[in-house]
């Protein structure tokens, strides 16, 4: 159980995949139009269950409750040396020196 309050992620379907714009290429038109929001729940409930938030700026948005505390999971990458050494010679060549 989901406890009001609980900042979460919800999905809504915009436009299912039939009601796309015909201009869009084959592969997005069989693709639905889906909106991703973080909220605040204003109810308790389970994932899964259609729910109610109210997002950062106020506003309020319906949709299917799918996480809970919600955090970014990308990276840039792992570490490449070359470009540290990039930005040592870069900063030489901006301000003439070591600093």
């Amino acid at each position: 159980m989901v406890k009001k309050g609980e900042w979460v992620r919800i999905k809504k379907i915009i436009l299912p995949a039939g009601e796309r714009a015909p201009q869009d290429p084959d592969d997005t038109k069989a693709t639905p139009l889906v909106m991703w929001t973080k909220g605040f729940l204003q109810a308790d409930a389970e994932i899964g269950e259609e729910v109610e938030i109210i997002t950062a700026v106020d506003r309020k948005e319906t949709g299917t409750l799918v996480e809970v505390h919600p955090y970014y999971k990308h990276s840039y990458g792992k570490f490449v040396p070359e470009l540290v050494e990039i930005d040592r010679n870069y900063k030489k060549f901006l301000f003439g020196g070591e600093k």
